[in-house]
């Protein structure tokens, strides 16, 4: 009898526990990667159309951003939260090319599934991967072109283009690039994080306009309060414009009626010396992050003062960014160098709408360090695919002004970066060529999927590409209406193709790399 015999097998995981290993792990993560691939791929381009997202607390969103698309699906599937984390980084770190760089992973991963069909070991295909990746990057610098005022307008209306933005192309790619060159006289980068929005929810888009400074909404509380200000020294304050309360519980004895007629005057000195504070420091306009004591309102506006209190900190924050005030946290300190400055304050009553505040409009402000774009329009769902928009143009501009180096849209890039793939493959002697060959082929999704959202062949389109991309004399892509042409008129920024392009790569490596499942649900 042989030793142990008799006795139970050893017990590691739970028996529900399922286990899946060899080329069944790569179909299953790259069958589960291509259907989030898929899902996104007929919102690309100018010809894209949109998905409507139900979302779970019962609201709607109708968009063809990737970046949102991705945000609002629940995910479970260990591949798919994969391609949610490359997403995530993607927009974290380009704020655009979210679409671009699901595509490019869920080919990669295709062509690669084929490879391993046919026997290929995967890292054979990880070790190709990387070689043209290499390949690719040394192409993006032959490929880069200078910044110019021209190009820079030509990024903010390639990151609109397919954005529900068409109906005013120009004004909104003239808007970001102003709105970026407006703040840069006093941010040495201009961020994407420096511009506000704010949604007037009147007129359509064509009202859509710049405000060189902030606009919020807020009840103004007293009509007598000035409506129309000129050459505006303004006074932003963090805390309350009232006496403070005592942090004890106080018991006052009041024997006579002087004793309570003084304690009252005293009460309203304090009020009267913090309206003077005020009135004292030549401000026009005060914008207060608390509450403001009625009295002392009364006297600023007997002074033709206009005072906004109850702004939340981002509020705060934007307009002493836009005026170049200094956040003041007591009334007592304030000082003349404290204001700031903008060339006019209007605020209109919204007596007949359903909404309780009033607009708020500071503009004319001198070197802002931040300023709002104020977009048109009365709906609501309409109006937000517009600023998400927005924010694609506005980030992908100022990537373009910090590169200072563009790249060819349309699938021009990728086109020449597939055929320099190609061509190095060539001299490849081993198996790795096929891996190389495959990576060609993916950089080709991108001009194809413009192909097909337009309603052309893909395939005569790609075949056609390809011969016109030898000459190396112009950038050959895919136009608005989907056939090749000379692209000058579309442009990135070099760093969204080249994360993209990273990202898409290293992702699909990843699970190229994964040789096990191990769920212990059993599924």
């Amino acid at each position: 009898m042989s030793d142990g015999a008799g006795q139970p097998p050893v017990v590691i995981v739970p028996e529900q526990t399922n286990i899946t290993s060899g080329t069944a792990v790569q179909e299953k993560l790259i069958t589960a990667a291509r259907v989030f691939s898929d899902l996104l791929k007929p919102t690309f381009g100018p010809k894209g159309l949109d998905k409507m997202l139900y979302k779970s607390n019962g609201t709607t969103a109708v968009t063809n951003d990737g970046a949102k698309i991705v945000a609002e699906l629940l995910v479970k599937h260990p591949a798919a939260k994969m391609m949610v984390s490359m997403a995530n980084s993607q927009e974290e770190n380009c704020g655009d090319g979210v679409t671009t760089t699901m595509l490019l992973c869920g080919s990669l991963l295709q062509e690669g599934n084929n490879l391993l069909k046919k026997g290929l070991h995967p890292l054979t295909l990880v070790e190709g991967f990387r070689k043209s990746l290499e390949i690719a990057k040394q192409q993006i610098i032959l490929d880069s072109r200078k910044i110019d005022d021209e190009k820079l307008l030509a990024v903010a209306e390639t990151a609109l283009t397919g954005k529900g933005t068409e109906g005013a192309l120009d004004l909104f790619s003239s808007i970001i690039v102003e709105s970026l060159t407006s703040i840069s006289e006093t941010q040495e980068i201009p961020r994407a994080e420096n511009i506000a929005m704010f949604k007037s929810n009147t007129g359509n888009i064509h009202d859509s306009k710049i405000i060189h400074g902030v606009a919020f909404r807020r009840r103004v509380l007293m009509d007598s309060l000035p409506n129309k200000l000129s050459d505006v020294k303004v006074a932003v304050i963090s805390g309350d414009i009232k006496i403070r309360k005592m942090s004890r519980t106080a018991e006052i004895q009041i024997t006579s009626a002087d004793q309570l007629e003084a304690f009252v005057d005293a009460e309203q000195d304090r009020k009267n010396s913090i309206s003077q504070s005020l009135i004292d420091s030549g401000a026009s306009l005060v914008l207060c992050g608390g509450e403001i004591d009625r009295d002392i309102l009364h006297n600023l506006a007997d002074n033709n003062i206009l005072a906004v209190g109850e702004l939340d900190s981002s509020e705060i924050h934007n307009s002493a960014s836009s005026t170049g005030a200094k956040v003041v946290d007591s009334i007592s300190d304030i000082e003349t160098k404290d204001l700031g400055f903008c060339g006019s304050v209007v605020w209109e009553r919204n007596e007949a709408s359903d909404m309780v505040e009033d607009i708020i409009r500071i503009d004319g402000c001198k070197k802002p360090g931040l300023v709002t774009i104020d977009v048109g329009g009365a709906g609501d769902i309409a109006t937000e695919e517009i600023i998400r928009g927005l924010h694609d143009g506005l980030r992908a501009a100022s990537l373009a002004m910090e590169d200072q180096e563009v790249l060819p849209g349309g699938g021009a890039i990728h086109s020449r970066i597939a055929h320099a793939v190609r061509i190095s493959s060539e001299s490849e002697p081993g198996r790795a060529r096929l891996a190389m060959e495959a990576f060609s082929r993916a950089m080709e999704t991108i001009p194809g999927a413009l192909v097909e959202n337009s309603g052309n062949d893909a395939l005569d389109s790609i075949l056609e590409l390809r011969a016109a991309t030898r000459n190396q004399e112009h950038f050959i892509g895919i136009d608005e209406n989907g056939k090749v042409s000379v692209i000058d008129k579309a442009w990135h920024p070099r760093t969204i193709i080249t994360e993209s392009l990273q990202l898409a790569c290293e992702t699909t490596i990843g699970m190229l790399r994964i040789d096990q499942v191990i769920s212990s649900r059993g599924d």
